[in-house]
């Protein structure tokens, strides 16, 4: 084997300008699938980073309050206690974030809209900083009472600046309206759809307006260290609670804000938690992570099927240059299995170093880019949920690309291999090129 790769080596580089054609093809293949999984890499670490700031945790625990059995409000009492019962349960919880649930109506001297209000702490809450760009004004000042951050395309629909008051107006628990004076001291750039309705201010007085205690809150948004573990970490929290004493809504994927209908029409009342993963609340957002994927798989496939159609021309090519060659090593004895086995390892051993210098080149045309943050532009922001492209290494996705371009190109070269192992001395040495 170690001779038939180095005649494999001597022959890659006898051929040095069809050698540099094809693994240059195939290195520019590569190049491109790596760049493209980094690129997907990062929409989707971004959009994730996104939606768990502005909308959800890894994981929420939340749930309905109802005082009435035909009316709900997307409250949980005695939160403290709740938090104990994760900590205990989930030592790989990273932090947790009380935040706030409501929806009213925004009132200035010059418009309106509705919003969905988001109570928080901004102490607690590190990622915020990281997804929101405020644009104007200072977002620690969200930390003083009966004040809100709005988003770009808000301010100029409500024709409102820093400093300027509106009024939020909203249903409380009880099922009755409620309005609070709420000055803006930021105003965010905006990061897509989710900040077309999702305005913040801080959850002491969204605690007032919607006139709920101290002990209740809308949701634990838990973060996880490691979100592979989501699943397990669900079951144990389910477990966990109803061993505790308490009521736990069967699972169903939807976002909170879908179940409302279906919980007021049950016939119960007092408090039920509701337990859901980030993919269920943000479950909109899967059809855009599977169109930029499949766009993606369709490119690999049309490349891929490309540089078979060459790499299959060129061997073709290499053998009928090289039949004297193989009627000289078949003549003194070389076996048809290693004639075959040879070229293989011909075609194997140009596609590794190929997808070899080729990833280098993709990963580091992604590392480029990535530190010149590009910016996105405003109509795709809409769906990408973030400010500029980010490119992100993922070395398995990358490992495994390389090892399906490998392997295509490999098995491509079995039919021609095959060709030249079944050639006869006598005519092979006999063929003029």
């Amino acid at each position: 084997m170690l001779q038939l790769f180095l005649i494999a080596l001597r022959n890659l580089a006898q051929h040095s300008k069809r050698t540099l054609l094809l693994g240059g093809a195939i290195a520019g293949v590569t190049a491109l699938l790596v760049f493209l999984q980094c690129l997907s890499s990062g929409i989707h670490e971004t959009m994730l980073e996104s939606a768990t700031t502005l909308s959800t945790g890894h994981i929420n625990v939340a749930g309905f309050y109802k005082v009435t059995a035909g009316q709900s409000a997307p409250v949980v009492t005695q939160y403290r206690k709740l938090e104990e019962v994760v900590r205990r349960t989930l030592p790989d919880v990273e932090f947790i974030a009380p935040r706030g649930r409501g929806w009213g109506k925004l009132i200035s001297d010059k418009g309106s809209l509705q919003a969905a209000t988001g109570g928080i702490d901004i102490a607690q809450e590190p990622g915020f900083r990281r997804v929101v760009r405020v644009a104007q004004g200072n977002l620690d000042d969200l930390a003083q009472p009966n004040t809100i951050l709005i988003f770009k395309e808000q301010a100029k629909k409500l024709e409102v600046n820093i400093g300027d008051v509106i009024v939020l107006s909203t249903q409380t628990a009880r099922g009755t309206n409620n309005t609070i004076d709420l000055r803006v001291v930021a105003i965010a750039e905006d990061v897509g759809f989710m900040s077309m309705w999702n305005v913040y201010m801080p959850i002491e007085s969204l605690r007032r307006l919607t006139q709920i205690n101290d002990e209740s809150t809308g949701a634990l948004h838990l973060y996880i260290k490691d979100i592979n573990q989501i699943p397990r970490d669900m079951d144990l929290l389910r477990e966990a609670f109803i061993a505790a004493g308490y009521k736990v809504m069967d699972r169903e994927a939807k976002a909170f804000w879908m179940k409302f209908e279906s919980v007021n029409r049950e016939d119960w009342t007092g408090q039920k938690l509701d337990l859901t993963t980030w993919e269920e609340e943000m479950s909109f957002l899967k059809w855009t992570v599977a169109a930029i994927d499949g766009l993606m798989y369709i490119l690999i496939v049309v490349l891929l099927i490309i540089i078979a159609i060459g790499i299959m021309n060129s061997l073709w090519i290499a053998i009928r240059e090289r039949t004297r060659e193989i009627g000289t090593l078949r003549a003194i004895g070389m076996q048809r299995r290693r004639v075959l086995a040879m070229f293989v390892i011909e075609a194997f051993t140009l596609s590794v170093l190929a997808t070899f210098v080729g990833a280098l080149i993709g990963a580091a045309l992604a590392g480029l880019l990535n530190a010149a943050q590009i910016p996105v532009p405003t109509g795709a922001r809409m769906f990408l949920l973030a400010h500029t492209l980010k490119f992100t290494l993922d070395l398995h996705g990358i490992f495994n690309g390389m090892a399906v371009i490998t392997g295509c190109t490999t098995l491509i070269a079995i039919i021609p291999s095959i060709h030249a192992a079944r050639l006869k001395p006598v005519t092979a040495m006999q063929h003029i090129g």
